[in-house]
């Protein structure tokens, strides 16, 4: 079906669904004599993968990862590059008494609506499972903009229901802090709090959502299009097009309905470097115009609460009759542990295509 393709000169095409055989990804525009090997991809596949800590779904996958071609004695060729995720334990019985109910929340009317049938089984394509082939794609993007420029992309859970951690300087985060407890929260006090509101939905037969911030540092002034591929929403659509994502921004977001001009512009100064130029603020998220200023990129995406639940709501049948539903299987109580190395790989495509674009059109 269309729109399984993204990007221009760094370009994905995802196939898979939840319960399938696996998923795949064809990455198009790496250049060649990049050094890559399934160990690149592997950290962040295991930062993603289901069953890796008691806050998260319990359905258990390794995530191997296969690269069947675009590289060759550990150098990409400038070829395609596929990359194969097997999946090794689908539990499809535990959709088929839903097969004909509608689960809230989840894509099953719009599936049917379209197509006029649908795959039940854990949401088929829909399914947060096609992610994983993102990652490892989003591994690659990072790696290569890493070695080019020295972009850096860090991201972590700034909230979750009412807590917020307090995270000062975004652009300091390391990894090390968001991986030090199994909430990826950089905030050690908040996250213990976090852990124990998770584990308290999850006895509830309930779930909860959050926000997670993603930071780019090191990016170099001039990336992106002034107008339809502005690089903002390049990464708008990145972000969307993610499973349970309702709300993006960038910089000061929403904060900017009710800031006055003099308050919200970002005082231009002489960088830390002779012939560099920096703002004293990063109010504009380091995007004016859609195109890199040269700040860190700072966004941030509002993360819904797990549409599946154990717990019994009332739905309809695809006939339209009322009836109730309990969604059995293996789910994430919170989704935003597992959502921060989704959202780095979609931050790190768009990025590698618009690095790419730039050198096409300015050289060097």
């Amino acid at each position: 079906m269309a729109g399984n393709s993204f990007g221009q000169l760094f370009r994905i095409t995802t196939a898979g669904e939840s319960h399938g055989p696996g998923n795949v990804v064809i990455i198009d525009g790496v250049p060649p004599g990049l050094q890559l090997s399934v160990d690149d991809l592997i950290p962040d596949l295991q930062r993603r993968r289901p069953g890796q800590s008691k806050v998260t779904t319990q359905r258990q996958e390794a995530d191997e990862p296969e690269i069947l071609s675009g590289v060759f004695d550990g150098r990409t060729t400038g070829t395609s590059i596929a990359v194969l995720i097997r999946n090794q334990d689908q539990r499809s019985k535990d959709y088929s008494d839903i097969k004909d109910k509608y689960r809230p929340g989840h894509a099953d009317y719009t599936f049917d609506a379209k197509y006029g049938f649908r795959d039940y089984r854990g949401g088929g394509r829909s399914s947060a499972r096609e992610t994983s082939v993102r990652v490892a794609a989003g591994a690659v993007a990072k790696k290569l903009l890493t070695e080019a420029c020295g972009v850096n992309i860090v991201g972590y859970v700034k909230q979750i229901g009412e807590l917020v951690a307090d995270v000062e300087q975004p652009e300091s985060v390391t990894l090390e802090q968001v991986e030090s407890n199994i909430v990826r929260c950089p905030d050690a006090d908040m996250a213990t709090r976090m852990i124990e509101l998770i584990e308290q939905m999850r006895k509830e037969e309930d779930s909860i959502g959050g926000v997670s911030e993603l930071v780019a540092t090191n990016v170099p002034a001039g990336w992106g299009e002034p107008v339809f591929d502005k690089l903002k929403a390049d990464l708008g659509k990145a972000m969307f097009s993610l499973p349970a994502v309702l709300g993006v921004e960038y910089g000061a977001g929403f904060g900017v309905a009710t800031a006055r001009g003099s308050e919200n512009n970002d005082v231009f100064e002489q960088g830390d470097q002779s012939g560099t130029i920096q703002t004293q603020t990063n109010r504009h998220g380091g995007m004016l115009g859609g195109i890199s200023s040269g700040m860190p990129i700072v966004m941030r995406c509002a993360i819904k609460p797990t549409s599946s639940l154990s717990r019994e709501q009332p739905t309809v049948t695809r006939d339209g009759e009322p009836t109730t539903i309990a969604t059995k299987g293996r789910h994430d109580p919170c989704l935003l542990p597992r959502f921060v190395p989704m959202g780095e790989a979609m931050m790190a495509i768009v990025l590698a295509d618009h690095y790419l674009r730039h050198r096409a059109q300015n050289g060097g």
